[in-house]
């Protein structure tokens, strides 16, 4: 599958946030600024339920702002959006700040305890407290508990934190 080439960061964020009706969004966001959420549904054709979809997440992600202004045709209030483009690398600077600490935290968890498997894949795997209490045997299939070697995991957990870090930095 070919990777989508994306005219802004914007579109490219609001791309991961939700898939390609968020990519229609942004794009009309910033084709028309200040623009209502009628208005981005006709221009995407998009049913007006998914547009305020769109609209809510980005903007409780605080990549877009909304001003409530008057309609003056119908006389009740409505809202109109615009495109936050400075949001963006705040934004993706603290997923990649949560992403790092998720991941150092797992880290953390896997060089801090042993861990047994009974070599079934669709079985859990226990630490070594919780292997104690089940006397080495799976609760699941009944076969052995046995060590588990996570070097591999925590060699592939560091390489991700080393990888983000590295993205920050550049």
């Amino acid at each position: 599958m070919p990777k989508k080439k994306f005219e802004d960061s914007f579109v490219k964020i609001a791309g991961l946030i939700g898939g390609e009706d968020y990519v229609n969004v942004a794009r009309s966001l910033l084709s028309h600024e200040n623009t209502t959420d009628e208005e981005i549904a006709e221009s995407t054709e998009l049913k007006i339920n998914i547009v305020r979809k769109a609209l809510y997440d980005l903007f409780g992600r605080s990549l877009i702002t909304g001003i409530r202004v008057r309609d003056t045709k119908r006389g009740w209030f409505v809202y109109r959006w615009k495109a936050q483009r400075d949001q963006v690398e705040p934004f993706v600077e603290t997923q990649k700040s949560k992403a790092i600490t998720r991941l150092t935290q797992r880290l953390e968890y896997e060089s801090e305890n042993e861990f047994y498997h009974c070599g079934n894949p669709s079985c859990m795997k226990y630490n070594f407290n919780k292997a104690m209490e089940v006397s080495f045997m799976c609760e699941v299939c009944g076969q052995v508990l046995k060590l588990l070697d996570n070097s591999k995991l925590k060699s592939a957990l560091e390489m991700k934190i080393n990888e983000i870090q590295n993205e920050e930095s550049e």
